[in-house]
């Protein structure tokens, strides 16, 4: 963050200093939630959690190098108090991103915002220091805190913002307004909070409607003739595959820049293939060249990805070549999306547990019948060990019994489903598209699933593992990767 006294502080936050010795003190450190994370000259933010009070904290992290406490209350150690944290938090993020002239990225959708927001940082990174969010960082606290770890030296600021219902990423755009704004898809993402697509697309447009209004013609900043140079005017980058985002072109002001495999696409992938280990090469074709892509990352869906971070980078100056060859080198960045480990016996874990829609599980099953195309020469098996998909409303069982059967129709060659009522549909879905006998098979716990693939697994096959992230299955991708059991989980047993 950039440095500012207490007493800037106070006044950008509306809140009382308490117990500090001097209002010019500075916090020249990070900002942050987690005591364990202050270093000299952080500002330390209590938050009154579910298992923790930041507030039981604070004096501690003084004492590590604190310069004051963010509270809603007196800590007996120097601190400013406010009435609400969170809104205190997110004013402070408003100021210093509105003192600094950092080129501010925003994304949003119902799948991929993760993985692109990563693709995005290593793009921009290679044209100028960048600050991005560590994992899923994209509500009202993550977001703001991610904001204010930019300072005068940062070029370009990658925020994603997500929503739980309408009115949420409205709020997070004006805590940190963006000159470009990606909206990657409307999908069935936690669509029994939305109440139906047209909510969900209702809310992921309100970060179009929050961007500044396209440049006039001759406005300083406008690229030559056939360059990428940075543009000035705020830009929408709306995925032109998707007819609930197309749309969204006649909510902004700003101009709009289309990425797809649409023929009118501005940013359009052509000649879309999968490697032999299913990772996806594409032309990638921009108003000024193509260039070839062959990426890292698994599975098509990252072509979507790769694409809407492409516009961002153009948009951002960056020529096709530099994008193409960043595109082929990026890698993952977060935890659990995709994470694809060798075991020394020639098993391939896929660990793709962090979360799951009906969009994303389509797509890793699509990855993972990709990859077990190079494993069958040496007679290896794909492995799909689905769990529930939460938040899928009156739609949740139909959803889990179409996944089921397309884990059939991509010859999958041995689904596991985990967890309850929703598993017991995924098993019945592949059933009832013909998988018998010991195709699918439905366990109670990721216990049951451990054990069942520690006695089956052999060498060349591919196994996925992908459910919600409250159901928990990174334990499983840990168990077969670390040879250890499936801890806090009890044991289960399995129906056929």
């Amino acid at each position: 963050m950039i440095s500012l006294t207490l007493a800037e502080i106070a006044s950008i936050t509306g809140g009382q200093p308490h117990d500090i010795p001097d209002p010019q003190l500075t916090v020249s450190g990070p900002v942050v939630k987690d005591s364990r994370e202050v270093r000299p000259g952080s500002l330390f933010v209590a938050f009154a959690g579910e298992r923790a009070d930041g507030h039981d904290f604070a004096a501690g992290a003084v004492a590590d190098g604190a310069t004051a406490v963010l509270a809603a209350r007196p800590v007996g150690v120097p601190a400013i108090v406010v009435d609400d944290v969170v809104a205190a938090l997110g004013a402070l993020a408003r100021a210093v991103v509105g003192r600094l002239g950092t080129n501010v990225v925003a994304l949003t959708g119902s799948a991929g915002k993760t993985s692109t927001k990563d693709l995005i940082a290593q793009l921009l990174q290679r044209n100028g220091p960048t600050v991005w969010p560590e994992g899923n960082l994209n509500n009202e606290i993550g977001l703001p805190l991610t904001a204010l770890r930019a300072d005068d030296t940062t070029s370009h600021l990658v925020l994603e913002m997500g929503a739980r219902g309408v009115g949420h990423i409205r709020y997070l755009a004006a805590l940190t307004p963006p000159r470009i704004g990606v909206v990657l898809n409307v999908g069935s993402a936690h669509i029994g909070e939305f109440g139906g697509r047209e909510q969900i697309a209702l809310a992921k447009g309100e970060l179009v409607e929050a961007l500044p209004a396209e440049a006039e013609e001759g406005s300083e900043g406008l690229p030559q003739e056939g360059g990428g140079g940075r543009r000035a005017g705020g830009v929408a980058v709306l995925n032109a595959d998707d007819p609930y985002v197309r749309a969204m072109v006649h909510r902004t002001k700003a101009r709009t820049v289309l990425f797809g495999e649409a023929p009118d696409a501005d940013i359009r992938a052509e000649n879309v293939r999968l490697t032999a280990l299913g990772q996806p090469a594409f032309t990638l074709h921009t108003p000024s060249g193509c260039s070839e892509v062959t990426m890292r990352l698994y599975g098509e869906h990252h072509v979507s990805n790769a694409l809407a971070a492409a516009a961002v980078a153009h948009e951002s100056g960056m020529s096709v070549d530099e994008i193409a060859t960043a595109l082929s080198e990026a890698g993952t960045l977060s935890r659990w999306r995709m994470e694809v480990t060798e075991r020394a016996d020639g098993v391939t874990v896929v660990n793709d547990a962090y979360n799951a829609n009906p969009e994303s599980m389509r797509a890793a099953l699509r990855a993972l019948a990709a990859m077990g195309e190079a494993g069958k020469a040496r007679g290896g098996r794909t492995w799909a060990v689905l769990g529930e998909m939460a938040e899928l409303g009156e739609d949740a069982l139909a959803e889990h019994d179409a996944v089921g059967r397309l884990a059939v129709r991509l010859n999958v060659s041995k689904l596991v489903a985990v967890g309850g009522r929703e598993a017991a549909w995924l098993q019945m879905g592949a059933y009832n598209e013909g998988s018998w006998g010991e195709e699918s098979v439905h366990v109670s716990d990721t216990r049951a699933a451990v054990d069942l693939l520690r006695s089956e697994l052999r060498p060349g096959d591919v196994v996925l593992v992908k459910a919600s992230r409250s159901v928990g299955l990174e334990r499983v991708a840990a168990a077969l990767l670390d040879g250890e059991g499936v801890q806090g989980a009890e044991s289960g047993s399995a129906t056929r």
